[in-house]
This record gives structure tokens, C-alpha cells and sequence, in this order.
């Protein structure tokens, strides 16, 4: 497919810039940012820098979609929770938690900021926008 990948760690906000530095030195054409601790962070930050460098982001997270990154695709949280819901009335009813099994997430969402695509210059394929569980549009 002609795609290579270049691994940016950023452990603490101040790496932030110099991994953009590095980004564009590499020539990287879009980010892919994980959710954790940093990034729900310092979001509004790397969005930021993004956007000066004219880098698409996708997440697994739909916060990063709706502060104007471009595209999310992961777990539901919102079923998530739901799903944990039931895991707390069991144990509340007995339920050893030994007794309770694991699950994996079974709902995910693409979710697609179609502002951000415009500002970027780019068209995404119907039936990308036909797949996501949301698409934000132009106000």
C-alpha cells in the first residue's frame, strides 16, 4: 500500500512540539492518537499543532472528533458504561466478581468531522460517510 509508519512517543506535554517538529520533518501526512491520560490532556494542544501543519488526526476517541480532529473509530463508551451498569447490579446482587466474565467492548463507532475534512482539502468516499455512526457537518 505504500504506507510507512513512524512511531512519535510523547511521554510528557513538553515533547509535544518537538514531535510535530519531527512529524513534518519525516513528511507524515496524518496522525493516529491513542486515548490516554496525556492526550485527553493536552487534546485542544495537539489538535492545535495539527491543524497548523495541516494534519489529519484520527483517534479512538470521539472527543478528538468533536474538537476537530478528523475521524474516530473505537468503543462505544457510552455502551460501555451501559454494559458496566450490569456488571455493578450483579455484584450488588452476590455475584462473586470471580463468578463475573470479562467482555470485550462489541459496540464501535466511526464518527467523521466532515469541517475538518473541508478545511484540510480533502473528500472522503460515500460510503465512508454512509459506514460512520455520526458525521459532523458545516453548522
Amino acid at each position: 500500500m505504500g504506507v510507512q509508519l513512524h512511531a512519535l512517543e510523547v511521554c510528557q506535554a513538553d515533547e509535544l512540539e518537538p514531535a510535530f517538529a519531527t512529524a513534518t520533518s519525516v513528511g507524515v501526512g496524518a496522525l493516529i492518537v491513542w486515548r490516554n491520560f496525556l492526550n485527553e490532556t493536552h487534546r485542544s494542544r495537539i489538535l492545535q499543532l495539527a491543524a497548523q501543519r495541516r494534519l489529519p488526526v484520527m483517534s479512538d476517541g470521539r472527543e478528538f472528533v468533536d474538537d476537530g480532529g478528523l475521524m474516530s473509530y473505537g468503543p462505544s463508551v457510552s455502551d460501555s458504561f451501559r454494559r458496566a451498569a450490569t456488571y455493578v447490579d450483579k455484584l450488588l446482587k452476590g455475584a462473586q466478581p470471580a463468578d463475573v466474565p470479562i467482555e470485550q467492548p462489541t459496540k464501535f463507532e466511526l464518527v467523521i468531522n466532515l469541517k475538518t475534512a473541508k478545511a484540510l482539502g480533502l473528500t472522503l468516499p460515500p460510503t465512508l460517510l454512509f459506514q460512520a455512526e455520526e458525521v459532523i457537518r458545516e453548522d
